[in-house]
Order: structure tokens, then sequence, then C-alpha cells
């Protein structure tokens, strides 16, 4: 998957995987992610990161799990390529793939952060380049104080002309709580006045550890979703649009036979 690619809509086409990559897909696909991961930090060290390398890397991370038989699904890129505005992105939370894939297929259209986890600066290697992203940080201790933090920095970025990812549930999960998901992507998209963009991902190919839980199995067998609502315009006190947000998402996913429950 090329930089044009990310154009429109995208299925992974078939591939003819190797015997290796199919009897050991994630020894394959975390050897190549690493040195990605490591390229990509040496050059974020030397101030070297920007917004192109982060749509490079990010691409090679999806042609590394696409090169073991994982299959991509993307769906309404349309949905914000012609918006004249930043805005707010407000996604479901399954797997690190997400934090991973999101920045190939969005910030060649438009500048982007996220909103992260404090501890994802301390990471090894890793935190170089997050911090080379201008993320916002929170640390999921105290919500009423990272709520005040992603409106005040949210708000900042997006009068910047930066748009704004976040994932608003407590941990990721392999089943969506519309109660766990909280309204902070239209708390912002009102703050701000911009419109708000759900997603809907299904990234569960890409598991959760064990004992390290961003290094789960890769499973080829479970196909990656991505899919963009269109924009919502946040009225009133938002109740209305993070509605349409769940329920969007919802449907998304299950259409793609994800569980989810109140």
């Amino acid at each position: 998957m090329n930089h044009s690619k990310v154009n429109s809509d995208y299925h992974s086409p078939d591939r003819k995987i190797g015997w290796i990559a199919r009897r050991a897909p994630g020894t394959i696909f975390y050897s190549r992610m690493v040195l990605t991961v490591m390229s990509g930090a040496l050059a974020a060290r030397r101030h070297r990161y920007n917004g192109d390398r982060w749509i490079q890397d990010s691409l090679r991370i999806l042609e590394g799990l696409e090169s073991v038989g994982v299959k991509f699904s993307i769906e309404n890129i349309g949905s914000f390529t012609s918006l004249s505005s930043p805005c707010v992105f407000a996604g479901n939370h399954m797997s690190m793939l997400e934090t991973f894939i999101l920045p190939g297929i969005i910030r060649s259209h438009r500048k982007v952060t996220f909103v992260i986890k404090k501890s994802l600066l301390d990471y090894p290697v890793f935190k170089n380049i997050m911090a080379a992203v201008d993320p916002i940080a929170v640390s999921r201790t105290n919500p009423r104080h990272d709520l005040q933090i992603v409106l005040r920095e949210g708000v900042k970025r997006l009068k910047n002309s930066t748009s704004v990812i976040l994932f608003p549930q407590p941990s990721r999960s392999n089943e969506f709580i519309p109660s766990h998901f909280n309204s902070l992507g239209a708390k912002l998209a009102l703050r701000a006045g911009v419109p708000v963009i759900p997603v809907a991902i299904k990234s569960d190919a890409w598991g959760n550890g064990k004992r390290l839980k961003d290094f789960g199995p890769i499973n080829p067998r479970l196909p990656v979703h991505f899919a963009f609502g269109d924009p919502i315009t946040v009225t009133g006190n938002g109740k209305a649009a993070q509605e349409k947000i769940i329920q969007f998402i919802s449907e998304k996913l299950n259409q793609w036979g994800v569980g989810s429950r109140e």
C-alpha cells in the first residue's frame, strides 16, 4: 500500500504467503515492526521525524501485517478528505494495531495527532516517535483532570488545523460496550466548533498479549476493518451526536460479527 492508495477505500489484494509466514506470523511481523520503530525512533531523536515519515512508517506496518496474511478493509475515507476544517476522530479501541495504522490513513490528507496514555511517553524506543507527533497525554487516573487536559489541549491543536484521534474507552476490548464509550469526542468537537467523525474498528488480528499486552498473537484468519462515518455536527449538549457515534460503531461491529453489550 503506497501513499496513493490512501486516497480511496482500500481492500488488501490477494497475495501468496510464504511457508514461514504462515507458520510463524507473529515472529515475522514483529521482527519487521521492531526494525521500523527503531529506525523511526532514531529519526525522531535526530529531530527528523515529520508527517511524511509517520505516514511511511504506518504503511510499512500495514504492509508487514499483509505480508503474513492479514487482510484489510478500509471504508469511507472520503468522509474526511473533503472537509474544509480539522475534525475529531472518535473510535473504539481493540488493539495496538489502530495506533500504528490510522496515521497512514489520515495523515496523508490532514495533520493529526492522538490523545494517548501518558505512559506511552515512557515506552522504550517508541516514546521518541510519540513525542515527535505532539500528542495530548492523559494519566487515565483522574477523569476530571484528563477531561480538562483534552479539552484545553485538543482545542489548541484543532485551532492550529491539527485533527485529533481519541479512543473514549477505559481500556482496549474485543467487545463494544456503549456505556463504557464516553462522550469526550463529542465534547471536544463541540468546544472547538468542528465535526466529529465516528470510526468503527475491528483489529483483533493483533491480539493482546498475556505478559506484554501490546505484543500479542497475530492471527491472519481475522480480517481487519476500519470504517469512517460521515461528519457529525455537534450541537446542544452533544447527547444526540454521541448517540449517532455509538450507533454507527455498534452497527458496523455487528456487521463484522463483533459482540457488544450494554
